[in-house]
């Protein structure tokens, strides 16, 4: 498999050094990426990246990720208005374990196979190099004119941020740079790949090895990732779509690939999977004759979930979906967790209603008109009871007055009732 003309059809590559795709033909390749470890957790604007490596390994290269203790403690200019919080060491550790853990769905780093992963961090290499011997190891080769030319220094130095470029952020392409000049002297390393913003600091480590030692190295990186109207991609209302569970759930995962364009389903089902060519083309044919089922979104938003969570976080996703969709049973509702049914129940309206009256036992004709207006008149809940539109845990009621206890609610502590076929309402018992 051609590593480059793989990431071509996918539309992953933005920028590549001349003679990279003939580099890739002749041997196995060593190449590294990059990834800031400031959180405990990739999400999914890392996720473009992680599948360059992915591909590069599966194309028979050997990836390194490198997580980027030593620059994490400074901060990375390109693409940011403003400096970084600075990490301190045990913090970074923690994180790098969690972000292994996750890139271990990924790529291979366990097997003999003469191109498994690595992961490195550029920490080890700098945490004793002293400011004198990086001035004379590094900062001698490359010119204060080359390193302002660099359009993440222009950018905030010429307004675009209030407090212009700290001294410490104009030094972060040296140190990018001496992480490829590092991985090419101890590992053979001669490719880098990264995002487009990445370009500048890429191509400054790529000088570096050049004046230092006359080695010649490669660059590869993927165009930012957007939405088909030009926002942000992989934010939400409430930030980050992360990858660890704890962050975001798999059903609110599972939901943010599911709502994805048409649009931008049929440019992520490239990026942000292993399918082939002739299965996503065929995809790509079976949606456009019937959008309305949203074919490139279902199956995307599955292959992402599996690939990050697992096949039964997978399946509970879709199931939790039915709940609030489709015609789901009262026995889906009851497996649904705490969070998950709060996720999927997230925006109906809520009423608190105090524990102790429930476990008492209450008529629900009481509950859902006096304690929670769910209802305006007894009357009227009475009628609609009658005809078969009022359900309570997704179960119709069967009487108006029918005793809600303890026993009813789920997770110790909700009531869900349904009036009518879209009107849902939680109650809390606290």
């Amino acid at each position: 498999m051609n590593f480059v003309e793989e990431l071509k059809w996918r539309g992953m590559v933005h920028n590549m050094m001349p003679g990279t795709e003939e580099l890739l033909e002749k041997e196995m390749v060593t190449a590294y990426l990059g990834i800031d470890p400031t959180a405990d957790s990739l999400h999914i604007g890392h996720l473009c990246g992680v599948m360059m490596l992915r591909h590069f390994q599966r194309c028979g290269h050997k990836p390194l990720a490198l997580v980027g203790g030593a620059t994490g403690m400074i901060g990375d200019p390109s693409g940011k208005s403003q400096e970084r919080n600075l990490l301190d060491e045990e913090t970074l550790r923690h994180n790098q374990e969690c972000i292994k853990k996750q890139l271990g769905k990924f790529l291979d780093f366990e097997s003999d196979a003469p191109n498994r992963a690595e992961l490195v961090n550029n920490y080890d290499w700098m945490k004793d190099f002293t400011f004198l011997d990086f001035a004379r190891t590094v900062g001698k080769h490359i010119t204060v004119n080359y390193m302002m030319a660099k359009d993440s220094v222009q950018k905030r130095l010429n307004g675009e941020a209030r407090d212009g470029l700290s001294f410490t952020e104009f030094t972060y392409q040296l140190l990018q740079g001496y992480d490829f000049l590092h991985l090419y002297e101890t590992r053979g390393c001669k490719l880098q790949l990264g995002g487009s913003d990445q370009w500048g600091n890429i191509t400054t480590g790529a000088e570096l090895i050049r004046r230092t030692n006359g080695g010649e190295v490669f660059a590869l990186t993927c165009p930012l990732v957007t939405k088909a109207d030009g926002t942000k991609f992989g934010k939400t209302e409430s930030g980050n779509v992360w990858l660890d569970a704890r962050y975001t759930s798999p059903y609110k995962f599972y939901q943010f690939w599911l709502n994805v364009s048409d649009e931008d389903a049929e440019r992520y089902i490239k990026i942000f999977t292993s399918l082939t060519r002739e299965e996503i083309d065929a995809l790509i044919a079976e949606h456009k004759e019937a959008p309305h089922l949203r074919v490139l979104q279902k199956r995307l938003a599955r292959e992402v979930t599996v690939m990050v969570h697992s096949e039964e976080d997978y399946n509970a996703a879709v199931e939790a979906s039915g709940i609030l969709f489709g015609n789901a049973t009262s026995d889906a509702l009851k497996r649904l967790d705490e969070d998950t049914l709060l996720s999927v129940f997230e925006g109906v309206p809520q009423f608190e209603v105090a524990k102790s009256e429930i476990e008492a036992g209450i008529k629900a004709v009481d509950l859902f008109v006096e304690k929670a207006a769910i209802f305006p008149s007894k009357g009227e809940m009475r009628k609609m009871t009658q005809g078969g539109g009022v359900s309570l845990n997704k179960e119709k009621l069967t009487a108006f007055d029918q005793v809600i206890t303890a026993d009813d609610l789920l997770d110790e502590k909700y009531l869900l009732v349904q009036r009518g076929k879209k009107n849902y309402y939680l109650i809390i018992a606290k």
